[in-house]
């Protein structure tokens, strides 16, 4: 097993992936994980986007801090942890960016479909600074 270098990590991060997100919970709890899509550009900041009523927003907004995990499921494995600070904070989410972020998971005809079956639907965008990174790449055991 070998690290990534932080290149490497941006561009693995850059790459189509669910992440799961975790950030800090109510007291006495674990820290709360969820999928999440987002969006990613080596040397930028990583955007999520959700609903600002969900807990997730609610736990993300309080903390401040999140850590988000990329990964390859097959072999060779592979993953990215990004510890992150949130340095924006934008509601609603802005069309574009809601747009971009659903193509990317879904392609243009479904993104935009997603986005257009979610009108009237409140969402926020939290804008994170990757801090620190980790990685792992199991290609060399194989």
């Amino acid at each position: 097993m070998r690290s990534f270098t932080e290149s490497e990590s941006q561009q693995f991060l850059a790459d189509r992936h669910v992440g799961v997100l975790s950030v800090a919970a109510e007291s006495g709890r674990p820290p709360a994980s969820v999928p999440i899509w987002y969006d990613y550009v080596p040397g930028a900041s990583i955007r999520i986007t959700t609903g600002p009523s969900t807990r997730k927003a609610k736990l993300i907004t309080r903390a401040g801090v999140v850590t988000l995990v990329a990964q390859r499921e097959e072999p060779p494995y592979q993953y990215v942890v990004v510890e992150g600070t949130v340095v924006e904070t934008t509601a609603p989410t802005p069309l574009d960016v809601f747009e971009s972020i659903a193509i990317r998971y879904l392609g243009e005809e479904g993104g935009r479909a997603f986005v257009k079956s979610m009108e009237g639907h409140e969402n926020v965008l939290f804008t994170i600074r990757p801090d620190r990174w980790l990685s792992a790449d199991f290609s060399d055991d194989l």
